[in-house]
C-alpha cells in the first residue's frame, strides 16, 4: 500500500483494505424491551477498536463504510505509536466524519482495552490472537456486539474461555462475527449450498493449502525489553500468534470443517524449521503437514508453508463420492465425475468478503434479526488448527479429546502484563528460542 507521511487517501485504503490479515448487562438502550438486539436506523452506534495495527485499522474502516451512522469513539493498543498512526490514517480516510475519538479515549497499554470497550456499543478485537479470549470475554460481559479476528485463541485454555463467552453472547442476543470471511463470500456460500444439496455426494477426502513465502520480520532495537520485542514480532511467538497454522491456515481448515459439517476426531502430521530458522524467527515452524480424520471417515490433508521460492498455493480441493469441488477466493467450481463441470463461479462483481462481514453485522444490529454468533465455530476451527499444531510439534497421533484436556496457558495473567516482566518464552545465551522437536515435545 502506498503511504504518504503515514497517511492513506480514503480511496486507496478502501481499494486495498482486503489485504489486512493478514457485569453481564448491556447498555440500557440496547436491552429495552422494544429492541433487545436492534438499533433504530437513526441511532448513532459507537465503535471501539482494540488493536490498531493493519488489520484493526482495516476492520475499523470497513465498519465505518458498512454503516454511515457508526462513529469511532475509542481506540486501544499496547503501543502509542501504532494507535496514533491508525488514528491519523482513519481520520484522513474519512475526513474527520465518523471519527470522534477524544484524546482521553485513546488508551495505551495492556489494560486499556477495558476502557475502550466501555465507551462503545460495537467493538473490534484485532490484537495479536493470544489476547483475544480475555478481550472477548470482557466485551460480552459488558453487553457489546463484537467483530473479532481469527484465530480466537492460541491455547486450549483460551478456547474454553471463548466457548463459554459464546454461550453468554447467545443468551444476551449479541451479534458476534469472526473474521473467517469465507463464510461471507458468495463463491463459498454458493458452493456450500450445492454441496449440502448433494452435488458431489458425500465428501470423503480433500486437500487444503496455505503455502507462501512468509511474512514480515521486525528487527530488535536498542533499549527494547524482551516483552516489547516479542510484542512487536508477535507472529513468531506461540503465546501471541499460535504459529502460522493458526494465524493463516485456519482459513482453509475452516472451509474443510464447514463443507464437511464436522470437526475432526484426530490428527497426525509433521513439520519443522528448514528455511526460516534464525534467531529473529522466534519459535514457530516454517512448514506443517497434517492429516485430519473426521467422524464421517473423511480425511483432509492440510499443508501450510512459509518458504520463499517454492510453490505458492492458497485454496481448497474436496473429493466426494460423485464429484469434486475447488474454491479459491472469488472463484469456485464443482465437477461431476460423469458430467464434468456442473457449477462455476467467477465473481468479478462480488462484494469484498472483508467488507461483507461488517455489512452483515451492522445490518443485523439495525434490523433486529436473529443474532449472528460465529464465536462457537470460530473456537472450534481454531481448536482444529491447534490440534494440527500439537500433531506436528509432537509427531504423534493426537485426538480431539486428548487435545481438549490440555490446561497449559501460554498467555500470562493479565494482571501481571507489563513490558518489564519476563516474557513467557525466553532466548538462551546465544539468543535462540526453544523450538518444538517432534518425538520429544509433549502434547500441550
Amino acid at each position: 500500500m502506498k503511504k504518504n507521511n503515514n497517511k492513506l487517501p480514503r480511496r486507496e485504503f478502501i481499494k486495498n483494505s482486503s489485504i489486512f490479515t493478514g457485569g453481564l448487562l448491556m447498555a440500557s438502550s440496547f436491552l429495552s424491551p422494544a429492541h433487545a438486539n436492534k438499533a433504530k436506523n437513526n441511532e448513532k452506534l459507537k465503535l471501539a477498536v482494540i488493536g490498531c495495527g493493519g488489520r484493526g485499522t482495516g476492520a475499523a474502516s470497513q465498519a465505518l463504510i458498512a454503516d454511515k451512522n457508526v462513529e469511532l469513539v475509542a481506540m486501544a493498543d499496547a503501543f502509542e505509536d501504532r494507535l496514533n498512526k491508525s488514528y491519523e490514517n482513519l481520520n484522513e480516510m474519512f475526513g474527520g466524519v465518523q471519527i470522534n475519538v477524544k484524546p482521553s479515549h485513546k488508551f495505551v497499554g495492556f489494560g486499556g482495552y477495558k476502557k475502550a470497550i466501555d465507551e462503545a456499543d460495537v467493538v473490534i478485537l484485532a490484537t495479536p490472537p493470544g489476547f483475544r479470549p480475555q478481550h472477548f470475554e470482557y466485551a460480552v460481559a459488558q453487553g457489546k456486539h463484537v467483530f473479532m479476528e481469527k484465530p480466537v485463541a492460541t491455547d486450549v485454555v483460551g478456547i474454553k474461555k471463548v466457548m463459554a463467552a459464546a454461550q453468554v453472547a447467545k443468551q444476551k442476543n449479541l451479534n458476534v462475527v469472526v473474521g473467517l470471511q469465507r463464510h461471507y463470500q458468495r463463491s463459498y456460500q454458493e458452493t456450500y449450498k450445492r454441496i449440502k444439496r448433494g452435488a458431489i455426494g458425500d465428501i470423503v477426502s480433500g486437500q487444503v493449502y496455505w503455502n507462501s513465502g512468509g511474512v514480515w520480520v521486525r528487527p530488535r532495537k536498542d533499549n527494547m525489553t524482551e516483552m516489547e520485542y516479542q510484542m512487536r514480532n508477535w507472529y513468531y511467538f506461540n503465546w501471541l500468534c499460535g504459529d502460522h497454522i493458526l494465524e493463516q491456515h485456519i482459513h482453509n481448515i475452516d472451509v474443510a470443517n464447514w463443507f464437511i459439517g464436522e470437526y475432526p476426531t484426530k490428527a497426525q502430521g509433521m513439520g519443522g524449521r528448514e528455511v526460516r530458522n534464525g534467531k529473529d524467527h522466534g519459535q514457530i515452524f516454517d512448514h506443517h503437514f497434517v492429516e485430519f480424520t473426521y467422524p464421517s471417515g473423511a480425511i483432509i490433508s492440510s499443508q501450510c508453508r512459509h518458504q520463499p521460492n517454492c510453490m505458492n498455493r492458497v485454496d481448497e480441493v474436496l473429493q466426494g463420492t460423485e464429484g469434486s469441488s475447488y474454491t479459491k477466493g472469488n472463484k469456485a467450481e464443482l465437477k461431476s465425475y460423469k458430467k464434468g463441470v456442473i457449477y462455476a463461479h467467477n465473481g468479478e462483481d462480488d462484494i469484498n468478503p472483508y467488507q461483507q462481514e461488517h455489512n452483515r453485522l451492522f445490518a443485523t444490529i439495525r434490523q433486529g434479526d436473529e443474532a449472528i454468533n460465529d464465536a462457537e465455530n470460530g473456537a472450534n476451527s481454531t481448536m482444529t488448527a491447534i490440534l494440527g499444531r500439537m500433531a506436528t510439534y509432537t509427531g504423534k497421533v493426537v485426538t480431539w479429546e486428548q487435545a481438549m484436556q490440555s490446561n497449559l496457558s501460554l498467555v500470562p495473567d493479565e494482571d501481571t502484563l507489563t513490558f518489564d516482566i519476563q516474557a513467557p518464552v525466553m532466548p538462551d545465551e546465544q539468543g535462540n528460542y526453544p523450538v518444538p522437536v517432534p518425538g520429544k515435545s509433549k502434547i500441550s
